[in-house]
């Protein structure tokens, strides 16, 4: 009696111990409840997730950036929508509780190994929604790679809020090197829950260089609010993104 009990315990120590489970983009449910899945993108421990296995026919690096108390499930249908053969698709999951400088610091240098490790990647592409937005944004004037880098801020508070730039230090990005493309899509700041109540529009931001692009009213029939927004974007980079 006495080892079967312990024999138990064991067993519930070692799952318990175990960490967060990965998951896939096959396992991705669209049809019935995009929650479940985004709450497996959440429960991932922090750090970059490839959601996909690695093949030779992989030539871009795709990165979603969840924001601030994200429930994961406005990304299910984007990384979904955006992963093709070529594809390499990622999620980003970092402690969007603290300042985004750190967790920057961190997905630069996974993606630096990844492209080390993968010489067949010919191109990077990143998404950050909301404050995810804000650490994606820092990579505009510090690429450097041979390799182009396109980044994607949607329903980013670019122009930051006082809390963030007192006391992460944040500013909002001036400069686009070279290999770099830039893409602001802007919700319409009325009907975003997450800035209506704001004095100022803070995805508004003098960047030279960058393409901005202001979201809809609507989408399937439903209001273009913040977290739609990724969707929004999603077809619209499948669709090929106007000039």
């Amino acid at each position: 009696m006495k080892v079967n009990t312990i024999l138990i315990i064991g067993i519930l120590l070692l799952f318990s111990c175990s960490g967060s489970k990965e998951v896939s983009l096959d396992a991705f449910d669209l049809e019935e409840d995009v929650f479940v899945s985004g709450k497996g993108l959440m429960a991932l421990q922090y750090g970059l997730h490839p959601l996909e296995d690695q093949s030779e026919n992989q030539r871009i690096l795709m990165i979603g950036v969840h924001g601030s108390a994200s429930r994961g499930y406005e990304w299910v249908y984007p990384l979904k929508t955006l992963d093709t053969h070529e594809t390499l698709t990622l999620f980003f999951r970092w402690n969007d509780n603290n300042c985004p400088g750190p967790s920057y610091e961190k997905l630069k240098s996974s993606i630096d190994s990844m492209l080390q490790s993968n010489p067949n990647l010919k191109e990077v592409v990143i998404a950050g929604h909301s404050y995810g937005a804000l650490l994606v944004s820092m990579f505009s004037s510090d690429w450097t790679n041979e390799i182009s880098l396109t980044l994607h801020t949607i329903a980013g508070p670019l122009a930051g809020i006082s809390s963030v730039k007192s006391f992460c230090s944040y500013s909002e990005p001036t400069l686009i090197n070279d290999n770099v493309s830039f893409y602001e899509w802007r919700t319409i700041k009325e009907i975003d829950g997450a800035f209506k109540s704001l004095d100022f529009d803070p995805q508004v931001i003098n960047l030279p260089g960058s393409n901005v692009k202001r979201l809809p009213e609507t989408y399937n029939g439903r209001k273009l609010g913040h977290n739609w927004s990724v969707s929004w974007v999603a077809d619209e980079i499948n669709k090929g993104i106007p000039n």
